[in-house]
């Protein structure tokens, strides 16, 4: 039996790129995107998420329990408009000076006035980054969402400008002498987001200076943290590997396009998933590419904040991506 099913696999895999042609010509439309539409779709967003962003910064910063002052000089200004003032300055792309210039012209209305080195420093405050990481769980919670069936995916944000062809041979000159004096900057800061198919909202996400699969775990922790179960699980194959499906409850389907190598030795859940793979490849690579949705959302994320990080310490650049994170999921609140 077992090494019928293997046959099987093995076969499966040789036909998958003719599988694959024959689900493009049955499932895939080829759609072209408005862009019009689109943006008047964003600015709509933006719009109504203005009414929404107060409330759910309040109830996350309420959340929080402080047993004991924090030491330094009392903040002028509360936590909530701090975190208000990261949001604001993620979704219209704007530098700390810009931001702090920005605020002076509205000092008289906002009561804020703050230089460019305070609003830098607001990414380390603590306070600010719980507030953030609970708007996450409230947006969930508006939602009812308690069971997903979800889809993950990762990607990398800048750390770096790009570079100009008139300053190359400068640059290299410098990097050559100084490569074996200093450690070399990361280029991308890796970011993992669990998509919920329903709603479009995160209810996952996990940011990593090392690895995707770090930014992973960190998203999977999250998702465990707000105790929502997960139905069925959509993800790439770089993650297509017998021990993936010990991550999830045994009850969880997970939809995975398995490796040219891949073999049917590893759990109950592993080999159901490859059953799947087999007994109807069409069905099961139209539950595989609804992981589409994540791929999407990340493009969505970059054109309205915008794919680069300026932030140069790491807990600020987590910050400064978890923003992001939850700037997606504001928008779909409505």
């Amino acid at each position: 039996m077992k090494r019928l099913m293997q046959k099987h696999l093995d076969l499966a895999l040789k036909k998958h790129k003719y599988i694959v042609e024959i689900y493009k010509s049955k499932y895939s439309e080829d759609k072209k995107r408005d862009w019009r539409t689109y943006e008047q779709r964003l600015a709509m967003r933006i719009k109504e998420t203005s009414r929404e962003i107060e409330p759910v910064i309040e109830q996350a910063y309420s959340m929080i329990k402080i047993s004991k002052p924090c030491g330094g000089r009392p903040k002028k200004i509360p936590i909530t408009k701090l975190v208000l003032i990261l949001l604001l300055k993620d979704i219209f792309q704007l530098s700390n000076r810009k931001m702090a210039n920005l605020l002076a012209f509205f000092t008289a209305l906002t009561g804020i006035d703050v230089g460019h080195k305070t609003v830098e420093r607001i990414y380390s405050d603590e306070l600010a980054r719980a507030t953030i990481h609970n708007a996450f769980l409230i947006m969930t919670k508006q939602k009812g969402i308690e069971n997903s069936d979800a889809s993950g995916d990762g990607t990398g944000y800048s750390l770096t400008v790009t570079k100009h062809y008139r300053n190359e041979r400068e640059k290299e000159l410098k990097e050559i002498t100084k490569a074996k004096t200093e450690q070399k900057r990361k280029l991308f800061a890796h970011t993992f987001a669990f998509m919920d198919l329903k709603t479009g909202l995160y209810i996952g996400y996990g940011t990593s200076m090392r690895s995707e699969k770090e930014a992973y775990e960190k998203a999977l922790e999250m998702t465990r943290e707000f105790g929502i179960t997960i139905d069925s699980m959509r993800l790439d194959k770089y993650y297509s590997h017998q021990s993936i499906t010990e991550d999830f409850n045994q009850e969880t389907r997970i939809y995975l396009i398995p490796k040219s190598n891949a073999t049917i030795r590893g759990s109950p859940e592993w080999k159901r998933m490859l059953r799947s793979y087999i007994d109807d490849p069409l069905v099961h690579l139209k539950e595989y590419y609804k992981r589409n949705n994540s791929e999407s959302g990340f493009s969505t994320d970059k054109r309205a904040c915008g794919w680069k990080v300026w932030q140069k310490r790491d807990e600020r650049i987590d910050t400064a991506l978890l923003c992001k994170g939850v700037w997606h999921n504001l928008m779909l609140l409505n």
